[in-house]
């Protein structure tokens, strides 16, 4: 390998390091910009006690190509810089043999391989954690519907964990949650009735039935599906809704909301339109006779 081969090594090696330095920089030398040099400049003083030139990193090292060997005691200050004692070392480096393979490593070497060698073992005992908490500290329960033993959907259920009386969701996926064993549950819906469960209390659930809210999901029947006979509906309606009932519509693109009535919102579902077929349901509150006081919905 020729000197000019080296220095590019040299060049490689010095990039290398400077990205251990500056992790935020990803590019190469083509890219180099003023700031980086300036960094790379009080990078090598403080590393070897010495001091470089912006034009001479601009000369020698952001080039793609060189046609002459640098001055040997830049060489040094560079090849000091990655951890070597100079130009020579830096040369010598690439070149191993068996009885080379076998030399004492360098404090500074020994030092890495240290710090090389804790990362592993924390890494790996990170793992072992995280599998060891998964299967001794983490209890999945099945969610279902209570009279069909449906599974439940993640669109239309939210599940949370209640932590210092904050509520944070949990994923729902194929009708399961994954807790931890002395968790406080709260199942929301607005085609369920509310759940709550405390683990400390009730251990070992494998398996949760939520209770329908009949009256919404008749709401929703009535929104998605094609029933003509409106006589039927508005008999129904006033059944299930409070005579004081509120319902918020979120309008898309964030237009604000309506605001309907009892009455106002009885006559728009008592006809099937296209856009009725749009709304989705997301809120329901329920008075002590189970009538409809709240409804929130939003447009699909």
């Amino acid at each position: 390998m020729t000197d000019i081969n080296v220095f590019y090594e040299l060049k490689k090696s010095v990039l290398e390091h400077y990205k251990k330095r500056y992790p935020y920089f990803e590019g190469s030398w083509k890219n180099f910009t003023s700031q980086d040099i300036l960094n790379l400049i009080d990078d090598v003083q403080v590393q070897t006690k010495n001091s470089v030139s912006e034009k001479w990193i601009y000369t020698h090292l952001k080039p793609e190509t060189n046609e002459k060997l640098p001055r040997k005691d830049m060489l040094d200050i560079f090849s000091q810089y990655v951890g070597t004692s100079g130009w020579d070392e830096f040369k010598f480096q690439p070149i191993h043999n068996d009885d080379e393979a076998n030399q004492i490593i360098e404090p500074s070497k020994r030092k890495k391989y240290f710090i090389f060698g804790c990362i592993t073992v924390v890494l790996f005992g990170s793992v072992f954690w995280k599998m060891y908490y998964k299967n001794n500290q983490l209890q999945t329960i099945q969610l279902e519907e209570k009279f069909s033993n449906d599974s439940i959907s993640s669109n239309s259920t939210k599940v949370y964990v209640v932590e210092d009386k904050v509520e944070k969701e949990v994923e729902l996926k194929d009708s399961k949650i994954e807790v931890d064993k002395n968790a406080q549950v709260v199942i929301k819906s607005p085609f369920y009735k509310e759940k709550k469960i405390d683990l400390t209390q009730t251990p070992n659930v494998d398996k949760v039935s939520l209770q329908p809210n009949d009256y919404s999901n008749i709401l929703q029947g009535f929104i998605k599906s094609d029933i003509k006979d409106w006589q039927t509906r508005k008999e129904q309606l006033q059944k299930i809704l409070h005579d004081n009932v509120e319902v918020i519509v979120m309008l898309k693109n964030n237009l604000g909301a309506e605001y309907f009535n009892k009455n106002e919102f009885s006559q728009k579902l008592i006809i099937p339109t296209p856009s009725l077929k749009k709304m989705k349901i997301v809120e329901v509150i329920n008075d002590k006779n189970n009538q409809i006081t709240f409804i929130r919905i939003i447009q699909e």
